[in-house]
């Protein structure tokens, strides 16, 4: 049997939306056949594009192969034809949306983070709960390749006791005026819903909960660096959101995190995103896709002298960890995962609670930089 499940996809007009979402999700699973289930069952997605700019949205859905568009989301959310609502849109449009999807009694799938505050955030769950909806939001890097290699060492006791993780995230964003940047330009601007700190938090709860331990505090200072941008019609404006967030996280069971993110650096290390994880049995450091490992035995003693070239090439001595097959889009991996949790009720457990959690831990590192203090971040039960 195969089941045809209708899913409006808003905010498709956007890069996030079209590329992850859109192109190399839904339009690749369509095109591999669907998603198979134990019982032999598919499920085969329904896309209705909806988004504010018509002529962008025509042109997407033709290159789609002809898929129904709409500017009309009261329309779009009020035919019974599609079950999901899925939401890529800008941070400060996404939790209005959310709840007036829930209202129509659609299952929920959005882009994080969910809202701009904890208190919108946790009515967003409370009313799913009510609705009894499923939801579930997106949180895409526990399907990296390297990330998931972190987590076969340490489901293995690899690290044995862990001691800190360290994360360098982000690359140069030109400003546009001379070169296109690479984002777009609402990111900077705090009215609009920008800010790394907003953005990147929400990424890093979910990767320390789920990898390495419940994030309990945080110390976190935000800056902006670059205070002119131009915009995508070439127009200079005033940059209001941070840029870059020097974050610093205490987590359950006595580890230290930190993690330095930033769209004003210039990238010399292994790859875009880089965790390094340190235990007392060994250590390991993680890209989007590769992982290497250095265990205690092959660990070098390093004697300090300045006055010398060292005698050691540091990245000897540390082996790759293999590939274990999980290249596919991590996007498309938590996508079939949810369609799979709305069709055949499998358990998915990054539900709108999750979302807040990420929501939180955004607001506390703010609240941080505000009182440049620590700051405690209790339990969301």
């Amino acid at each position: 049997m195969t089941h045809s499940i209708g899913i409006i996809m808003n905010g498709v007009t956007g890069r996030m939306g079209l590329n992850q979402h859109l192109r190399r999700s839904i339009s690749a699973i369509v095109a591999e056949g669907g998603v198979k289930l134990g019982s032999g069952d598919t499920i085969l997605p329904r896309p209705l594009l909806v988004g504010r700019n018509g002529a962008k949205l025509a042109a997407i859905a033709a290159e789609a192969g002809g898929l129904p568009w709409t500017t009309d989301l009261d329309a779009a959310l009020a035919d019974p034809a599609y079950a999901i609502y899925f939401d890529a849109q800008t941070t400060d449009r996404r939790a209005a949306a959310v709840q007036q999807a829930i209202a129509r009694g659609k299952h929920i799938y959005c882009e994080k983070p969910i809202a701009a505050t904890l208190e919108t955030a946790l009515e967003l769950y409370r009313l799913a709960t009510r609705a009894g909806v499923r939801h579930g939001v997106v949180q895409d890097k526990l399907w990296l390749p390297g990330l998931l290699k972190l987590q076969k060492l340490k489901d293995a006791g690899f690290f044995g006791r862990l001691l800190s993780v360290r994360g360098e995230f982000g690359y140069w964003v030109f400003e546009g005026d001379t070169v296109a940047a690479q984002r777009p330009s609402w990111n900077y601007r705090k009215q609009d819903g920008g800010g790394i700190i907003l953005d990147m938090l929400c990424h890093w709860r979910y990767v320390l909960d789920n990898l390495f331990g419940a994030v309990e505090a945080v110390s976190c200072l935000g800056a902006t660096h670059i205070l002119k941008r131009w915009d995508e019609a070439g127009k200079p404006y005033d940059c209001t959101a941070d840029d870059s967030a020097y974050a610093t996280f205490e987590l359950a069971g006595g580890v230290v995190a930190h993690f330095n993110s930033s769209w004003c650096v210039r990238v010399r290390r292994d790859d875009l995103l880089t965790l390094q994880v340190d235990g007392t049995e060994g250590s390991a450091v993680a890209g989007l896709r590769h992982c290497w490992m250095q265990p205690r035995a092959a660990t070098p003693r390093p004697v300090w002298n300045p006055d010398v070239e060292s005698p050691l090439n540091y990245f000897d001595g540390w082996q790759e960890v293999a590939d274990d097959g999980h290249g596919e889009n991590a996007f498309q991996q938590q996508w079939e995962l949810f369609l799979r949790h709305v069709v055949a009720g499998e358990p998915f457990r990054w539900g709108l609670l999750e979302g807040a959690k990420g929501v939180q831990l955004a607001e506390k590192g703010l609240e941080s930089w505000r009182k440049r203090a620590w700051v405690e971040v209790p339990e969301l039960g």
